[in-house]
């Protein structure tokens, strides 16, 4: 008999459920990139929508005076309060606070939105709810870009607009998170959700290159390109998502169950966990490989139970979601967290352009390399806390880190471009470490707490609560740039320090938990004691 291919070796060395938790890990980490990628166009096109034409005036203004000469026709130059290439109502003195209208009508539809989305998500199927919002989303992304070739110059269109953008994609991150958490367990979900969080990065940056393309010829494209692409893969999410491991038999520990064979052997219990005959299973223990309190479980042990993963269980209220120890703690840290990364978003190309004295394409360019320190950033918060166990102290070492980190960069920034690159890497971990954990890991550990006595429907309400509560904290904190930069950059980069240490301030009583308790197996078993 010949010998099998090496590539045929290679797919058979995995069983089936790995392949299926590989493609859903591949699919939403997709999704979800798509909805970043699809609120990167305004802040590319801002510069679009209002122009300084000084360059352009002064090539064309010999052409024109020799042929205004040769026709007899005055000069006519515009007042200034105008320019000619800017986009309607964004050419005039005040365009800077209608522009930043604009961000903070989506990102408050945005947080206000998320509080409601989880409890709606938790009650309708994942999968044609997150269908509905990424077909919607699409929808009123390119809605914006129309204006452009529909040649619309109202102000309150392109807001309403973002208003019921921001609204219709709240679907998106309790939805993806919580399909996520059915099918890993949690024994590395802090690495596996680092990993997947990097979605975020991705899409940004993604979302820069295609708006940029199309930016200087034709910015209407830069909306309905990404709106396209977020329509699609919504119905991409139609036809392939699957939302728990039980819709198709599969396992939902990250070890192969016994008796589950793949091409090359068979992998069996190495142990076996005997529990009380007379005590009702619990269903948290069908999704993740949690200990009771009485019998601790390790990795290479297995629990496999054919129950339906808790799904007769009533869906949980907000109130009874605030109750669950350390979604308050954790919601309060995301808000200021939050309030810093996406200051970076929104203000980071501003700020490379008015200390390094780059173009806007140079800066936005550039900007990027605080999103791929993001990526690192969540990656190392995951690995830490899964090696310590412990959630809230790890948050607590990179915001203590990141206040420090914040006033060097914006000392040496203003020294070179290589000091710039050098702290918008290190920055951009160390402000999105935090960021990625707590709506990842930490939100997934939340929302199957202990506390829920195997109430698999909280995990959407826990997610929006604790995203929506930071999505406040988003929406100011570009407001607040906005309102300081004209005093000077280091007054931002102070209120950003003291952000921090809010986010830090927040934290102490579950730090102090997780180190009164060493010999804890997962930060929520630490914040169960409470109870």
């Amino acid at each position: 008999m010949a010998p099998l291919p090496a590539g045929i070796r290679f797919i058979i060395s995995f069983s089936r459920d790995q392949w299926y938790r590989a493609f859903i890990f591949i699919l939403t980490f997709l999704l979800y990139a798509s909805f970043h990628l699809s609120r990167k166009p305004i802040s590319i096109v801002k510069g679009e929508l209002h122009r300084y034409c000084t360059a352009l005036h002064g090539e064309e203004v010999e052409f024109k005076s020799q042929s205004q000469k040769a026709s007899g026709t005055p000069s006519h130059r515009p007042a200034d309060n105008e320019t000619d290439c800017s986009w309607a109502p964004f050419d005039q003195d005040n365009y800077q606070q209608l522009l930043g209208a604009l961000d903070y009508s989506f990102l408050c539809a945005y947080a206000i939105g998320m509080y409601l989305s989880g409890i709606i998500g938790e009650r309708l199927p994942i999968r044609y709810y997150l269908t509905f919002g990424m077909l919607a989303s699409g929808a009123f992304t390119a809605l914006f870009g129309l204006g452009y070739f529909y040649n619309i110059h109202s102000f309150g269109f392109y807001v309403v607009t973002q208003i019921i953008n921001g609204l219709v994609q709240t679907t998106g991150w309790p939805s993806v998170v919580t399909c996520l958490s059915n099918w890993f367990g949690k024994g590395r979900r802090g690495l596996i959700m680092g990993v997947w969080n990097s979605h975020t990065s991705v899409g940004n940056i993604l979302g820069s290159l295609i708006a940029g393309y199309w930016v200087s010829t034709c910015w209407g494209l830069s909306f309905i390109v990404p709106g396209a692409i977020v329509a699609a893969m919504g119905i991409v999410c139609f036809l392939f998502l699957i939302e728990h491991p039980k819709d198709i038999a599969c396992s939902s520990s990250l070890v192969a169950p016994k008796g589950c064979e793949n091409g090359t052997q068979r992998v069996r219990l190495q142990k076996q966990i005997f529990m009380d005959k007379n005590k009702p299973l619990d269903p948290e223990m069908q999704c993740l490989l949690l200990s009771d309190g009485k019998h601790p479980v390790h990795q290479n042990h297995i629990v496999v139970l054919p129950a339906d993963s808790g799904g007769g269980m009533a869906a949980i209220s907000f109130t009874g979601a605030l109750k669950i120890p350390g979604v308050i703690e954790f919601s309060l840290c995301l808000l200021f967290a939050k309030l810093v990364s996406y200051t970076f978003l929104f203000w980071l190309p501003l700020y490379i352009t008015n200390v390094d004295h780059l173009d806007a394409r140079q800066a936005g360019e550039l900007s990027t390399l605080f999103d791929v320190g993001g990526i690192f950033g969540g990656i190392l918060a995951g690995v830490i806390s899964d090696r310590l166990e412990k959630r809230a102290s790890t948050c607590g070492l990179m915001l203590l880190l990141a206040a420090p980190t914040l006033y060097i960069f914006s000392t040496i920034s203003k020294m070179g471009l290589e000091a710039t690159i050098a702290m918008l890497l290190l920055s951009g971990a160390l402000v999105s470490g935090p960021y990625a954990l707590i709506t990842t890991a930490v939100s997934a550990d939340l929302g199957t707490h202990k506390s829920l006595k195997g109430n698999s429907h909280a995990l959407a309400t826990v997610t929006a609560i604790i995203d929506g509560t930071g999505s406040v904290g988003a929406a100011l904190g570009p407001l607040l740039a906005g309102l300081l930069s004209p005093s000077g950059w280091n007054n931002v980069f102070y209120m950003l320090m003291f952000a921090d240490a809010c986010a830090l301030l927040f934290l102490i009583r579950l730090i102090h938990k997780e180190l009164s308790c060493p010999g804890s197996a997962t930060g929520d078993q630490v914040l169960s004691k409470e109870h």
